[in-house]
């Protein structure tokens, strides 16, 4: 073949190449997969030739959808979607053919094998939490996808179950999302010889990769309002009213307005009013409530954990409620200083000295 011959199938082969190259991305996005992910045991490359090498691989990214915002105590589904942008960037000749034999027509199709190098096969995604403060489900924490392809998205998201701790500090946290998965490094077109292995129909095989990359979600603790009882002053005495003293703290990171702090009591203690005014508690400070307690009188001594809550508005003006929140109340029997049997005995002697008084008084008068 003359030199003017040989520019002229360079000049073909130029030509088609760029065309493949301009629908590549098309083809990627719509077409159903032209060779699936690992089938059989690839042959060796001594049964195989390489025409072209792609460049590009799979390019993965993490959205969320939906809030990522969740409150403290919470147990949310954190709902995800993988996406893969992978581009392919272009081919270089590796074995030159020209136009008027077979090899051509097989060098086309390889290229056509090789715009699969972005996708994305076997992806296998744990969720891993990066503090004691969020929780991940273990048994939703492991997900996996087929496969992933270039401008396609799955048809469902993946669903992730975690728990925010009710200690958790207000903030933004980061879920780790590693993801392993396999990409074709490169594709081969087969020839006759690969009939010795029982494989007559493959006309291409293809070598993968394996690719880890590790994808970040974030998770907000939004801030709130969050008390605890920092101290209790009074006891009750059976049989008898008191007065408990609690004093709340706000230990969360915003203001209260309008705060009511109220309790739950049930027998053998009663109350005629169960909740009390505190007005505006800021982060840090804290407020006593007073409340007005009766205990029967065959409540038992011991120390009583009673539920109050906090009724407030928060920086929004939207009512909110606090978690639950135990006021221990101890309470002692009313005749726990003086038993009855002393009283009795008490009496006893008093009733005898008594009498022996106006005895000893009546003999002298006799006298």
């Amino acid at each position: 073949m003359n030199c003017k011959n040989k520019q002229k199938n360079r000049y073909v082969n130029s030509v088609v190449i760029v065309a493949v190259l301009l629908t590549a991305t098309l083809f990627a996005v719509t077409a159903s997969p032209v060779a699936g992910a690992k089938e059989f045991v690839q042959p060796t490359y001594e049964f195989s030739t390489n025409y072209y090498d792609a460049y590009g691989e799979p390019d993965l990214y993490v959205s969320v959808i939906g809030d990522t915002e969740f409150e403290r105590g919470e147990t949310a589904q954190v709902r995800v979607v993988l996406s893969n942008r992978g581009v392919l960037y272009g081919f270089k000749a590796k074995t030159y053919v020209d136009t008027e034999n077979g090899d051509h027509a097989k060098s086309l199709k390889e290229l056509e094998y090789e715009l699969l190098r972005t996708t994305a096969f076997g992806l296998k995604t744990e969720m891993v939490s990066t503090t004691d403060y969020i929780e991940v489900d273990p048994i939703t924490s492991i997900q996996t996808l087929e496969s992933l392809y270039p401008g396609v998205l799955p048809d469902d998201p993946m669903s992730f179950a975690i728990t925010i701790s009710d200690n958790a500090p207000a903030g933004t946290y980061m879920l780790l999302l590693p993801v392993s998965y396999e990409f074709q490094s490169e594709v081969e077109m087969t020839d006759g010889s690969i009939v010795r292995l029982g494989l007559p129909d493959l006309d291409h095989t293809t070598f993968y990769k394996t690719r880890n990359t590790t994808l970040q979600i974030p998770v907000i603790v939004e801030p709130a309002a969050k008390f605890v009882v920092s101290d209790v002053e009074g006891e009750l005495t059976s049989g008898q009213s008191g007065v408990i003293n609690v004093t709340y703290t706000n230990v969360g990171e915003i203001e209260a307005s309008d705060a009511f702090a109220r309790i739950v009591v049930m027998k053998p203690l009663s109350s005629d009013k169960s909740a009390v005014n505190l007005g505006n508690i800021a982060p840090g400070e804290s407020k006593t409530a007073s409340f007005d307690l009766a205990a029967d009188i065959s409540a038992v001594e011991k120390d009583y954990g009673i539920d109050s809550e906090i009724k407030y508005r928060d920086e929004d003006g939207d009512l909110q409620f606090s978690d639950n929140i135990i006021v221990e109340v101890p309470l002692k029997s009313r005749d726990a200083g003086i038993s009855i049997t002393t009283l009795a005995i008490a009496g006893i002697l008093l009733m005898v000295a008594y009498m022996g008084y106006n005895t000893l008084r009546k003999a002298k008068k006799a006298k």
